[in-house]
C-alpha cells in the first residue's frame, strides 16, 4: 500500500507539473529589451479586431500610465494622435506594416508599441454574463525594426447574479452586464501584461529584474516553441 501511495503521489505531482504554467524569466524571454535598453516609447492607435467601434479610443485612455510606471518615457498620446491624424492616420492597422525606423525619424522614440484589441465583448446568456477584454502587445525597436517584447492577455469579468433566485439573478445579470465599464477591465489587462515588460530606466528595478520569473511562456509568440 505504501508503494502504491508513493506512485499515486508521484503521478499527481507529474500531472500538476504538466498543467502548471511554464514561467520563465524576463531575461530569457526578452533579451533584446535588455540589449537595446529603450528609454522612450511611442504608443500608436490600437488595431481593432473586435466588433466594438469605440474600443481603440477607450483603450487609449488606459495604456500610457502603466508603461510610464514601468519606467519608460511615453511620448504624449494627444500629440502623437494629432500628428498622425494630420497625416490621415486614425487606425493602427495603417501603421503595422510601416518600418519602425521611420518612427525614430518622425518622433525620435526608441521603440513603438502596437496594441491589437482582439476582444472587447459583452456576453449575456440566461443564467449569467461576462465582459471580456483581450489584447496583444508588440514593442518594436525603431533602431532595428525587430520585436523586442510581445505578450497577450484576456480578462473575463463575470457579471452573473448569484443570489439563488433565478428571476432576480437574470435581471441582475442583465443590468450588471449592460452597465459594466470596459475601462477598469482593460486596466487589469494592462497591469498583467506590463508586469512582464523589463523595467525601464526610470524604474528602481531597472537592470535588476532579469531573473524575475514573471513571463508565461504560452502568452508570447517570442517564447513559444
Amino acid at each position: 500500500m505504501k508503494r502504491v501511495r508513493i506512485c499515486l503521489v508521484g503521478a499527481v505531482s507529474f500531472i500538476m507539473a504538466g498543467c502548471a504554467s511554464p514561467m520563465i524569466s524576463k531575461q530569457d524571454a526578452f533579451p533584446k529589451v535588455y540589449q537595446e535598453n529603450p528609454l522612450s516609447i511611442l504608443v500608436v492607435p490600437a488595431i481593432n479586431n473586435s466588433t466594438a467601434a469605440d474600443a481603440p479610443d477607450l483603450y487609449s485612455t488606459t495604456i500610457a500610465q502603466p508603461i510610464a510606471e514601468a519606467g519608460y518615457y511615453v511620448m504624449p498620446l494627444p500629440l502623437t494622435n494629432f500628428i498622425l491624424n494630420n497625416e490621415g492616420i486614425i487606425d493602427g492597422a495603417q501603421l503595422r506594416d510601416v518600418n519602425a525606423i521611420k518612427f525614430k525619424q518622425l518622433f525620435d522614440a526608441d521603440a513603438v508599441l502596437f496594441v491589437t484589441i482582439n476582444k472587447w465583448d459583452t456576453n449575456y446568456y440566461v443564467t449569467g454574463g461576462n465582459v471580456t477584454v483581450g489584447a496583444e502587445f508588440d514593442l518594436v525597436s525603431t533602431a532595428t525594426n525587430e520585436v523586442l517584447w510581445n505578450y497577450n492577455n484576456v480578462i473575463v469579468h463575470n457579471t452573473s447574479g448569484n443570489s439563488g433566485n433565478i428571476i432576480a439573478d437574470i435581471i441582475a445579470t442583465a443590468i450588471t452586464t449592460a452597465l459594466t465599464d470596459y475601462v477598469p477591465v482593460a486596466r487589469i489587462v494592462n497591469a498583467t501584461v506590463v508586469n512582464t515588460l523589463p523595467a525601464g530606466k526610470y524604474s528602481a528595478k531597472h537592470g535588476k529584474d532579469g531573473l524575475e520569473k514573471a513571463v508565461n511562456k504560452n502568452m508570447s509568440t517570442q517564447t513559444k516553441g
